[in-house]
């Protein structure tokens, strides 16, 4: 038996080599390689059922595939309600047969974006008029009236799933879920049907191929959340108001979304490890086709890789939703403060930058000898005495006899470059820079090497707070610092203690621009003015998952947590979109971008004009057209809205032609781009800010704006007021705009001319339309 058995191993060897073969094979034979590849088709043709698309893609696939290989193994992805296309599985000789294809608009290899990882909203509502009757409501409610239009409104959310328990999601106080909603509830991993409701009424999960190829907690076939991110932005968007939320104790009060009384739609695209770009697209088309109001997107390319707009699925999927009536929110990045940097800059989607709000973590420095404390920042539950008793010492003064180790790595504390013995049981300060090891791996070897605390001087992203929890970590600036090194100078024996952070509130100069906070001009688009607006985006509660992580003495893992980003902004956004919607349903995209633009406020609750948290002047290329104002976008007086021809025209513009735009969409037959398109006349689209690029020092350049009143005066006149700085006269004609009941739109130009003076960088500044009641702000740039 023995022997049989060798000889049957022995012969079955050669077979289950065959076998793998044949398997490996499925994935293209021949020695190529295969990748997903997205097949973009533009517009759905008219009176086309999403089947015969289903099966149009199919035959499309199965032309250019090798004799017994299966279209429909391959296809991993289809497009059929707002756009036409697909994703697949294919070499690059079948992609590129593809291009050549009719009908067929761009095929690009499937790209991985990622993630742009209480008060914000009272911050926001300090401004006069009220945003949503949510607002008003009693604290025990969790829905708005169900007479509020804004129960109606639907948000879509691309990101990374959604937890369903949390509390900002019940449905108690809310009525029917929408006649228009046509969405589902998928089921999935650790999801049910039954964790959708009333308020969180659908979720959806999509084939994440590689980017989640490290699922975590069972999530990637659900679309329940695992980053905590989907949670965090749609629990800013439209959560319910809930009392008593905190991050174990701080940053307490009620945190509720901008727009609570609206509905929630999950489409999960993304894993903490990135965003499929064909999942990307069929979140799009779905929202769309599901009946969405508002799509929310905090997530997106990287500010060094940008794809053309028919490559590119952020902007692709948010044009043909904009076709569909849909607005489109999206951040701006996290790659500032270099200029530049700023991505989804489509004029089709809303960008959103990131600002703080008025509250701080300070976790001060007490020192001994009857020294004053010394100001800092963060999160930490220190466990420390109160009194300062805790040997102080300096990076520099605990350097290793390590070869690698300078004066200059041991001063921040780089890790390996430090004696063990020398910080065991002591509070080291350390300096910190950009260039880096990051904080907490530094913070994670102090404690290794017995430190009983840290200091860090940190004057980048100080605004940040990071959360170190149990060990007691604060972060100074460098003036403060600079306090900390005379003392330690001035005895032989430097003591000091942390102490554990408190919640600051009416936090002075607020808001500032984020460091990280991506910036203009767009490189993409640099006669569009990006960002448009700025929103709350740094230390954000909102809820949470379930964590590990828990600070000691704590049982219980918070529901809520503190996060940074655009990602935190976008929702801000999407909240007040939502709302500005619900009140004027028959409204364009364009017009409630423009409501929310031109009474943004460029202001700090210092009544100065707002900054960067570096402590320079901010510009449009940093916030647009300023903080938004949600209770200001229900009554903007005048719009500057888009149609859709004005895309179209804005795409000519561009360098696309004729007959690529007639692939993308559907226009009218008639429809050819003009002989004289050029990207200088991008700055003729009727957008609520001007940009304009290459204007020389002596000449000039007009552009033309049109204004619709949708103020509840028919009758109204408005007069301009321009802000204009050293080196550049501005003109605008008419100066007075005169609507009455039977004259809703008017037109005016605005000419721009150098004054032979050499600008450094752009030259900013504004314009302004106001009836006494109404102020219609504009923002310019100008750049030679």
């Amino acid at each position: 038996m023995a022997s049989n058995s060798r000889y049957d191993m022995v012969m079955w060897l050669p077979l289950c080599l065959v076998v793998a073969l044949l398997v490996a094979c499925l994935g293209g034979c021949h020695g190529e390689s295969t990748g997903v590849y997205v097949v973009y088709m533009g517009a759905v043709p008219p009176r086309t059922s999403p089947d015969f698309l289903r099966q149009s893609h199919i035959r499309l696939v199965g032309t250019i595939l090798k004799r017994g290989k299966v279209a429909q193994s391959v296809v991993v992805q289809q497009y059929k309600h707002a756009f036409s296309g697909f994703a697949a599985r294919l070499s690059k000789d079948e992609a590129a047969a593809l291009r050549h294809k009719p009908g067929v608009v761009s095929v690009f290899a499937d790209p991985v974006y990622q993630l742009h990882t209480t008060r914000s909203w009272d911050f926001l509502q300090q401004t006069d008029v009220k945003i949503d009757s949510a607002r008003h409501r009693s604290s025990k409610t969790t829905a708005a009236s169900t007479s509020a239009p804004t129960t109606e409104t639907i948000i879509g959310l691309l990101d990374s799933g959604i937890w369903p328990e949390s509390p900002s999601f019940d449905d108690a106080g809310f009525g029917p879920v929408p006649s228009k909603w046509k969405g589902v509830c998928m089921a999935g991993d650790d999801f049910n049907t039954s964790n959708c409701n009333k308020k969180l009424i659908g979720a959806r999960y999509y084939d994440l191929g590689e980017v989640d190829s490290g699922r975590t907690r069972g999530s990637g076939g659900s679309p329940r959340d695992a980053a905590g991110h989907g949670t965090h932005t749609s629990s800013t968007a439209a959560g319910n108001a809930v009392t008593g939320a905190s991050y174990y104790g701080l940053a307490q009060g009620t945190a509720k979304g901008g727009s609570a009384a609206s509905r929630v739609a999950m489409y999960r695209v993304c894993s903490d490890e990135g965003c499929a770009g064909s999942a990307i697209l069929a979140g799009f088309d779905d929202a769309i086709g599901d009946g969405v109001d508002v799509v929310s997107v905090s997530l997106g390319a990287s500010p060094y890789f940008s794809p053309d707009f028919s490559e590119d699925p952020i902007a692709i999927g948010s044009f043909h939703a904009v076709a569909k009536g849909v607005m489109v929110v999206c951040s701006a990045g996290n790659a500032g403060p270099d200029a530049s940097t700023v991505v989804n800059a489509a004029p089709w989607i809303m960008t959103v930058a990131a600002t703080t709000i008025d509250r701080d973590f300070e976790s001060d420095v007490v020192l001994g000898g009857n020294s004053s404390a010394v100001k800092g920042g963060a999160i930490n539950f220190s466990n420390l005495d109160k009194s300062p008793k805790y040997p102080l010492i300096a990076g520099a003064s605990a350097k290793s006899s390590s070869a690698s180790s300078t004066s200059d790595s041991a001063s921040h504390c780089e890790p390996g470059t430090l004696d063990a013995s020398k910080i065991k049981g002591k509070i080291v300060l350390c300096n910190h820079s950009q260039s880096d090891t990051s904080k907490m791996v530094k913070v994670d070897d102090l404690q290794s090497a017995g430190a009983v605390g840290s200091i860090l001087v940190n004057d980048f992203g100080r605004a940040v707070t990071t959360a170190y929890l149990d060990f007691p970590v604060t972060e100074v600036t460098s003036a403060a610092a600079a306090d900390l090194y005379k003392y330690i100078a001035s005895t032989s024996e430097p003591v000091a203690t942390i102490t554990p952070t408190i919640t600051v509130t009416e936090y002075k100069p607020a808001p500032v621009v984020a460091y990280f906070s991506s910036r203009g001009p767009s490189a993409q688009t640099g006669n569009i003015l990006k960002p448009d607006v700025a929103a709350p985006g740094v230390n954000i509660l909102a809820s949470w998952i379930p964590t590990s992580s828990l600070p000691a003495g704590q049982k219980q893992p918070s529901q809520f947590n503190l996060v940074s980003g655009t990602s935190m902004a976008c929702p801000h956004v999407a909240g007040a979109a939502a709302t500005v919607k619900a009140w004027n349903p028959t409204w364009s995209p364009a017009a409630i971008r423009s409501a929310i633009m031109t009474t943004s406020t460029q202001l700090n609750n210092d009544k100065a004009p707002m900054t960067t948290d570096a402590g320079t002047a901010a510009t449009p290329f940093d916030y647009g057209a300023g903080q938004v104002n949600p209770t200001g976008a229900l009554d903007p007086g005048l719009v500057y809205d888009l149609a859709a021809d004005d895309y179209l025209n804005f795409l000519c513009n561009y360098g696309y032609g004729t007959s690529q735009i007639k692939l993308i969409t559907s226009p009218p037959a008639a429809f050819s781009c003009a002989g004289n398109a050029s990207k200088d006349l991008i700055s003729d689209l009727n957008y609520p800010s001007i940009a304009i690029t290459g204007l020389a020092a002596s000449a000039s350049r007009t552009v033309t704006r049109e204004v619709t009143n949708v103020g509840a005066q028919e009758d109204a006149t408005y007069t301009v007021t321009v802000s204009a700085p050293a080196g550049l006269e501005v003109k605008v004609v008419p100066s007075k705009l005169q609507f009455t009941g039977a004259v809703k739109k008017l037109a005016f130009q605005v000419t721009f001319s150098g004054k032979n003076t050499a600008a450094k960088g752009a030259l900013t500044g504004s314009i302004t339309w106001s009836d006494g009641k109404h102020t219609v702000h504009s923002p310019f740039a100008v750049s030679s």
